[in-house]
């Protein structure tokens, strides 16, 4: 019993340190002197501002000081929060693969700012330097409990300059507090902040920060206490209009796509805490264009949204249900349909406006309503499409969120059945996450409208997770009703129940060259209510990762599947290949390596082999990247996946191919110019994108974007077009 207890409390003890982290703070001081933004701290007021400083090791360790360490002041004034940053390192050998704006902070030289404004430990706005004076912005939302809740596509004005000195780098910052949303007579706000040093192999944090957490978590804050309360924030009106010219032809429908477009966004702020979005005859057309990805499943992927309308508040309308299988509003249905031969094709937008923000200390409002164009000849109505969503805080982080989703037309169409003219979603969702971030979470409920729907028109879910540093556990789940419908969300499938528990058990070694491996099994079960709840899926994962202290990854992975076609299918996307017959199941089973190297090298790469069986064929897999840094001018990545698929006759196979080289060239913080190839015979498509932008003003660019696009085999051209591309960003 002894033992035991002894063993209970070793386990234990690291816990409770990790859970019980001593709280920092510091005061941010009024003045009223005026301070220069560069990159030199020689201003007399910089001597008396407090500062955060000892900074926790985050990697290679959790348990000591940093060894290279940061020191943070600042001050703020009516208008503006004043920043300075001391960041001592061993040599000016700093990884800057880029020049552009909002870079990826992992594998480079460069620290982050996060500010809880509402202390809420759920949203909160991050900024950030590289040694070269490089900026970057984004919102964070969910507590920042994942990607999905880290943006980067958000953009606000504000100065930074750094200075290179021997053995530190200082960066000196100026936000407005109007680019901020907070509490009229707010006091104090939750900070951290957290930074890459590359030459030491070295990521550390102001509050520490247990590796088993991600280093941008929102549990994990200390304060900046404000001298004077903080006054109303006064934000000028900005209107954001743009003129788009584009020559192009549609080579494979004979349609010419010249036109000259003109539109504008309108920005207001209202009180302090909330948005209003204003948009009209908005181009929605991507400067940028999506990456391709090989698709080897009977379901549609989602990808990301990058309209900067969207963006602002984005998880306030968009992180309800299950981001996988039944996620009630997805953005980007909004201006897309299709057309007569069930093509996607592109939905004008009229125009449209967003309210949100915070009402008060602990609720949200979100409120969007868009009107898309008709277009008879394609059989598309006019549409309508409103979101309203609410976010009440409950306890120290979680919250219980309702959301209404319409998509209706008003207008008579001969075309239009009954049974489309409206759609509706009402839902409910508690999102749990405890103050240290060891439960987390998430139960939903939503029924769906429309005429005539049936009586399976709900869907539901339960996901209970367990956070620690050892041991990880979940108990997941959802169920989708036959009938349930939203027309803008993302539904993967219908008529399923899905269980998805899964555990993890990780090891720290405190010697070698390992810094933690761990084990996960993660069985997903799949049953279909109308067949008398078959099971006609199930995917049983089991695998092994380990991070080593010079940061390459390395992991092996098992994968048993099995899979009973309702409907008859063909793995390999053949047109018109012989598809696999329905009413029948597949077992299969297939393993896979993934090695990731040093990303802070000049040459790195990642390579992904994968072998085993696939329905009642095989497939061998090849997925890898490598890039190329000449910095801080020159990134060259190199993506590749390649699928090797073996049916037996008369069944289709297949080689599958998507090669994707990206070239990246900042010739200075205002020109990027960005090209990327994409070759996927399972698309039929070799496309080009060439971008050219300059940012000749904050937050105002001009680009020049030449798109071209060949079918495979014959190499005759699909489509090109030339953009020329003007937005301007104007306070008022």
């Amino acid at each position: 019993m002894l033992k035991f207890r002894l063993v209970l409390a070793t386990t234990l003890l690291p816990l409770l340190f990790f859970a019980q982290s001593r709280s920092k703070s510091f005061t941010v001081k009024f003045i009223s002197d005026p301070i220069q933004v560069d990159g030199v701290l020689d201003e007399s007021v910089w001597e008396i501002a407090e500062s955060a400083h000892d900074f926790q090791q985050y990697f290679p360790s959790d348990s000591t000081l940093a060894a290279q360490q940061t020191d943070i002041k600042m001050l703020y004034n009516a208008t503006t929060l004043f920043i300075g940053i001391k960041l001592n390192t061993e040599g000016d050998n700093y990884v800057i693969p880029s020049l552009e704006r909002d870079y990826r902070a992992g594998g480079n030289d460069n620290i982050s700012l996060l500010f809880d404004t509402f202390n809420d430990g759920t949203n909160a706005f991050l900024f950030g330097m590289n040694p070269y004076g490089v900026r970057r912005e984004a919102l964070i939302s969910n507590g920042g409990s994942g990607p999905s809740g880290f943006t980067t596509s958000w953009d606000v004005k504000w100065q930074g300059e750094t200075r290179l000195y021997d053995g530190y780098y200082v960066c000196e910052l100026a936000i407005p507090l109007t680019s901020f949303k907070f509490k009229q007579g707010e006091t104090k706000w939750r900070f951290n902040s957290y930074r890459f040093d590359m030459q030491t192999n070295e990521t550390s944090t102001w509050m520490e920060i247990p590796q088993n957490q991600l280093i941008y978590s929102l549990a994990f804050m200390g304060d900046m206490v404000f001298e004077k309360p903080l006054g109303k924030s006064r934000t000028p009106m900005a209107i954001i209009p743009y003129v788009n010219g584009i020559v192009g032809k549609d080579y494979e429908n004979d349609n010419d796509l010249s036109a000259l477009n003109f539109g504008g966004d309108a920005k207001v702020s209202i009180g302090n805490g909330m948005n209003l979005d204003i948009t009209v005859n908005p181009d929605f057309s991507n400067v940028e264009v999506d990456n391709f990805v090989t698709n080897l499943t009977r379901f549609e992927i989602s990808l990301p949204e990058r309209r900067q309308f969207f963006i602002d508040n984005s998880d306030l309308f968009g992180s309800f249900g299950s981001e996988e299988d039944a996620n009630p509003f997805f953005s980007r249905r909004i201006g897309i349909a299709e057309n007569l031969e069930e093509e996607t094709i592109e939905n004008g937008i009229i125009g449209g406006l967003r309210l949100s923000g915070k009402l008060n200390e602990n609720l949200r409002l979100g409120f969007l309503t868009i009107q898309t164009e008709k277009d008879e000849a394609n059989h598309i109505a006019s549409n309508n499409n409103t979101v309203l969503a609410l976010q009440q805080r409950m306890f120290s982080r979680s919250n219980l969120s309702f959301i209404f989703v319409n998509r209706q037309t008003f207008d008579d169409y001969d075309f239009l059945e009954e049974s489309d003219r409206y759609n509706r979603v009402l839902g409910l969702d508690y999102n749990l996450a405890s103050a240290d971030n060891t439960w987390t979470g998430k139960f939903f409920y939503h029924k769906s409208f429309a005429h005539e729907i049936g009586s399976q028109d709900a869907a539901g879910g339960i996901n209970l997770n367990y956070n620690s540093r050892y041991l990880n556990v979940g108990l997941n789940g959802n169920f989708i009703g036959e009938d349930f419908r939203s027309d803008l969300g993302f539904i993967r499938r219908q008529d399923v129940v899905v269980a998805k528990p899964f555990v993890e058990v990780n090891f720290w070694p405190k010697k070698g060259r390992l810094n933690f491996h761990g084990f996960t099994f993660n069985p997903n079960m799949e049953w279909k209510p109308t067949l008398d709840y078959q099971n006609t899926d199930y995917f049983i994962f089991s695998g092994w990762q380990a991070q080593f202290k010079t940061q390459e990854e390395l992991s092996a992975r098992l994968f048993n599947r099995f899979t009973f076609l309702t409907e008859p299918f063909d793995p390999t996307g053949t047109d018109g290949g012989v598809e696999l017959p329905a009413d029948q199941g597949y077992y299969y089973t297939s393993y896979e390596v993934e090695f990731q190297s040093d990303r802070r090298k000049v040459f790195s790469y990642a390579l992904e082999p994968g072998y085993g069986d696939f329905f009642n064929g095989t497939r061998f897999s090849f997925e890898g990247d490598m890039s190329l840094r000449l910095q801080p001018k020159v990134f060259l990545i190199l993506g590749l996946n390649y699928d090797s698929i073996k049916l037996p006759d008369p069944y289709e196979s297949a080689d599958i191919w998507l090669v994707s080289p990206r070239i990246n060239i900042t010739f200075n913080k205002s020109i990027f110019w960005s090209t990327l190839i994409q070759y996927s015979n399972q698309r039929d498509n070799l496309g080009f994108n060439s971008r050219l932008q300059w940012r000749f003003a904050p937050l105002s660019d001009l680009f020049l974007v030449y798109n071209d696009n060949y079918f495979v085999n014959s190499f005759m051209p699909r489509s090109r077009s030339i953009n020329l591309k003007l937005t301007y960003w104007l306070n008022i």
